[in-house]
This record gives C-alpha cells, sequence and structure tokens, in this order.
C-alpha cells in the first residue's frame, strides 16, 4: 500500500471527522486530503517530478502532515529534518540529498536560507506562514484550486519506491540518509497497530511531525480513525488540559517529558484518569521513573525499541501483555530479532550482544551509500549496533549502545546498570554513564547527574551508594554534577557531548 492510500482508506472507511487538533483550530481527514491534493498539483507545477526529493523541516503544526501526503501524491520523496538542527547540518542534508524544495517556517527562515547559500543547485523554498516574495513562496500560494491529483503519476508509484529519506543524527560523523519505501512505513504501522491493538481515540503529538515519528503517528491514526492534538513544543499545563479535555488514553513520549510529567507540580489540578499508558522509545527509561508515574498516575509506561533503519518500531509491549518493567517488549508481527556475538553467531537467551533485525520493515539501504549500506544489511538483517539480551520469553532488554560500552582493564562495562541504580537515589533527577579515556585502565566511568532541585548530595556519597550495589570494578570512579544533560530533538542524551565535556575537564584536572 502507498502512503497517500492510507488517507483515502481512512476516509472510505470512517467517513469525515476531526483529525487534526491544533490550537483554536481543527481540520477534518476530508480538508487534510484536499489541502494534499492542492499542495501536490502545486509542486507539480513547479517542476517537482517522480523520485525528486523534498525536505520538511520546522516545528511541530497540521502543515507538517498536509506536506506529507502532499509530497507522496505528487510522486516525490519526503526528507523530514529537525528544525533544531544547525544550519551547517541542514546544508548536508539538502547537498546530499540532491531537494529540490525545503518547506520550512519563519521560525527557522533564516537557518534554511544560511544553509542553501553555498548549495550549487538552490532548492525551492516554500514557507507556511510568510507571504510569497522574492526568495520563497508562500505554502497556500502553491496550492492549486484542482483537488484531483496526476492519476498517471501516481500509478507510476509502487510499494517498494522510496516514500522517505531519514537521515539520522550524524553524533560520529555525517548523517547518512536511511531510506524507506512505501512497504517499509505501511507494514510498521500495520504490525504496531495489531501488536498493541490500537484502538480509535485521540492521541498526543507533542513528538517532532518533521521526523518519521509524524510519519509513524499519521499513519497509525489514519489505519484507526485517530486523531491528533499537535503541540507546537511540550508545554506541561497544555499537555495535562489537553489530556483531560480529549479524553486522552495514550501517547508516545521520550523519558525527559515522562520525567516532566512526574515532576509537575500542578499535575493534581487536572483529572487525566482517562490515561492508561504512555509509550516511550528514543532513550533508556529507568525502571524508578516507571514505578512512580504509574504510582502516581495510575497509567503504565511501556517502553518499546525502535530505529530509523527499521521505520522505526521493532519491540514494544502488546496490549494485554506482560508488562516487563526494564524490557522494551516483544517484536511486533512480521518482525523477527536475534541476539549475535561478534561472529554473527546466535547466542542464548540471557546472554548479552548485537541485536539484528529482520522484517518488512527494514531499509533497503542508505541513500547513495553502499559502503554503509552493506556494513549494515548482511544476507536482510540489520544489525543495529545496539547490545541486548533476551529472556525465556522473547522479551527483549537493550543493555547499550554497542558503541557507549565500556571496557575497564578488559571488562565489559555496561552504563545502564549504573543508571539504574543511580535513578533510584533520592538526591538524582537524571544520569547518564559514560566512559572516558584512561591511561592505565583504557577507559573509566563518568556518572553525569543532574540533581533534583534543593537537593545535597557529594560526589563520594554516590558512588558509594553504587558501590553499596555493584561490584567496585563497575562503579563510576567520577561523578560530573550537571545543569541539565544535552538532548537531541527526539530526547536522546547525547553522551557523545558527555564525553568531550567530561574528557575536557578530566585533562584539566
Amino acid at each position: 500500500m502507498l502512503l497517500k492510500d492510507l488517507l483515502e482508506t481512512n476516509i472510505d472507511k470512517h467517513g469525515e471527522y476531526p483529525f487534526l487538533y491544533f490550537k483554536d483550530h481543527s481540520y477534518t481527514n476530508t480538508e487534510t486530503k484536499v489541502f494534499s491534493d492542492q499542495f501536490a498539483n502545486g509542486l507539480n507545477e513547479m517542476g517537482i517530478e517522480k523520485g525528486d526529493r523534498v525536505i520538511v523541516c520546522m516545528p511541530n503544526c497540521p502543515e507538517v502532515l498536509f506536506a506529507y501526503q502532499g509530497i507522496t501524491r505528487a510522486g516525490a520523496v519526503i526528507v523530514p529534518v529537525m528544525f533544531m538542527l544547525h544550519p551547517r547540518e541542514i546544508h548536508f542534508i539538502a547537498r546530499n540529498s540532491g531537494a529540490k524544495a525545503i518547506i520550512t517556517s519563519s521560525h527557522i527562515l533564516r537557518h534554511v536560507e544560511m544553509a542553501i547559500e553555498e548549495l550549487s543547485s538552490q532548492p525551492a523554498v516554500i514557507v507556511v506562514d510568510v507571504a510569497t516574495n522574492e526568495k520563497a513562496y508562500n505554502f497556500y500560494d502553491v496550492m492549486k484550486k484542482q483537488t484531483s491529483v496526476d492519476r498517471e503519476l501516481v500509478e507510476m508509484l509502487d510499494e517498494n519506491d522510496a516514500a522517505i529519506i531519514l537521515y539520522t543524527s550524524g553524533t560520529t560523523g555525517n548523517p547518512k540518509g536511511v531510506v524507506l519505501t512505501h512497504k517499509n512505513l505501511y507494514s510498521n504501522a500495520a504490525n504496531s497497530c495489531e501488536h498493541s491493538k490500537t484502538e480509535q481515540g485521540t492521541t498526543l503529538g507533542v513528538l517532532p511531525l518533521a521526523h518519521v515519528y509524524g510519519l509513524t503517528i499519521s499513519n497509525i491514526c489514519y489505519l484507526t480513525g485517530s486523531s491528533i492534538v499537535i503541540f507546537p513544543k511540550f508545554e506541561l499545563t497544555e499537555v495535562f488540559a489537553a489530556i483531560e479535555k480529549y479524553q486522552v488514553k495514550t501517547f508516545s513520549a521520550v523519558p525527559a517529558m515522562i520525567h516532566a510529567m512526574l515532576s509537575f507540580p500542578k499535575a493534581d489540578e487536572y483529572d487525566i484518569s482517562c490515561l492508561e499508558s504512555v509509550s516511550s522509545g528514543s532513550a533508556p527509561l529507568p525502571v524508578a521513573l516507571i514505578h512512580g508515574f504509574k504510582q502516581k498516575f495510575g497509567a503504565d509506561v511501556q517502553e518499546g525499541y525502535g530505529l530509523s533503519e527499521a521505520a522505526p518500531i521493532v519491540t514494544a509491549h502488546g496490549k494485554g501483555a506482560v508488562i516487563k518493567p526494564g524490557s522494551v517488549g516483544t517484536p511486533i508481527p512480521g518482525v523477527e530479532i536475534r541476539i549475535v556475538n561478534d561472529e554473527g553467531v546466535e547466542l542464548p537467551r540471557g546472554e548479552v550482544g548485537e541485536l539484528i533485525v529482520l522484517g518488512p520493515n527494514v531499509t533497503p539501504g542508505y541513500f547513495q551509500n553502499e559502503e554503509e549500506t552493506n556494513r549494515v544489511l548482511k544476507d536482510s538483517w540489520l544489525f543495529t549496533g545496539d547490545m541486548g539480551r533476551m529472556d525465556e520469553d522473547g522479551y527483549l532488554y537493550i543493555v547499550d549502545r554497542k558503541k557507549d560500552l565500556i571496557i575497564r582493564g578488559g571488562f565489559n562495562l555496561y552504563p545502564r546498570d549504573v543508571e539504574e541504580i543511580l535513578s533510584t537515589h533520592g538526591a538524582v533527577s537524571e544520569v547518564a554513564v559514560i566512559g572516558i579515556p584512561d591511561e592505565r585502565m583504557g577507559e573509566e566511568m563518568v556518572a553525569c547527574v543532574v540533581k533534583k532541585p534543593d537537593s545535597i548530595v557529594s560526589e563520594q556519597e554516590l558512588i558509594a551508594f553504587c558501590q553499596e550495589r555493584l561490584a567496585k570494578h563497575k562503579t563510576p570512579r567520577k561523578v560530573l554534577f550537571l545543569e541539565s544533560l544535552p538532548r537531541n530533538g527526539v530526547g536522546k542524551i547525547l553522551k557523545t557531548h558527555l564525553r568531550q565535556t567530561a574528557a575536557e575537564l578530566d585533562s584539566v584536572k
């Protein structure tokens, strides 16, 4: 099935209903289709053809989803780009993808203009909230009166054609463009719905829509006849009010958001008893946070696992299944996982190794990067670079990123073990554990800690707290206290940044 078919099937099955809520406005599913068809016609008239790449880079707003459907209906390829990126990063993506157009907003228009200044071929700039001028087109001016798209063009599309190119965060070098097909994205949404028994309802769009999340949440809502409340940014009062107003039963978040909700002093002013569960991904979630959220709000926090190369969902806690705190659940239908050693040999249950994934959701490869494609795809299996283990019931536990593994004196140390322990300390708000180079031991462990407001705790106290619960060689040598942990746009803690900070401070000493 093509991405455009999801919206059409949604209208045929569920009729017209409010699909998007944004500030004081709502947009129905049929209005979404009209806007999308008009925008597709406008793109075609601008010269956008089958296979051309179009960047979508702006904060959350309905036009992100109108653009997605419009781009795919024009036969083009969506390139979602996080609006928080530096102009240098946007420049690389625009150049590498050969983008013919960039859809953005006034919020980051200057960054986009800086990003494309030195490109040999200038993409058209389309802005959702700026009038057409000599530098850019207005989004709604691009739309054409016709509400039907070129059928011949659409019929040329195949489910194995590229639907999006998603650029990875690039924390260890230039980002790579993950190609995802219509089949990758449709199968992932459909199988996720089956696994979680997703019901019709209203959910929250608090994560960045200009990301694979935006495709995933909209595709799932098309399939289930559900609605989305879109937030331009994560504001606790608005989130709690929306849960109460729209009787939200479930939504997706990242650990930092869940932590903020649990710490919100005005939470008791809202009735969010309708909330049944929150799906968490992108970064490890401390078990203590899961229990605290359940105790306070009566809602489960269900960890799942995914990555861009798998479109993105791999495992989740199925509805009605046993929830195992610390686990990221079981594979969704159609997806197979294995834990293997460095030679690619499958390991027994309970042993730690690299997670590999097989299924219709797995990328065909990286855009114009055969070397990296061959490195991560072997006999159709995706080598994720994540270390994990499976229990006897088939539940997956992510131990750490392979690159985050700390090798101290020849012993493999997993940061998450220490992070789980420190997160239970009464003075610790957030924690991330990293390794830094050490002449004698190879690497040493450093805990980067954010204290709770008004809490007083020393480095030695936290180290002793760990040593009471773990073997001494598995505990941090240093504790670095920070005001906050650096994160990217989807909530992942940037451990590369932390390693640089810790190494610099260590060299000063």
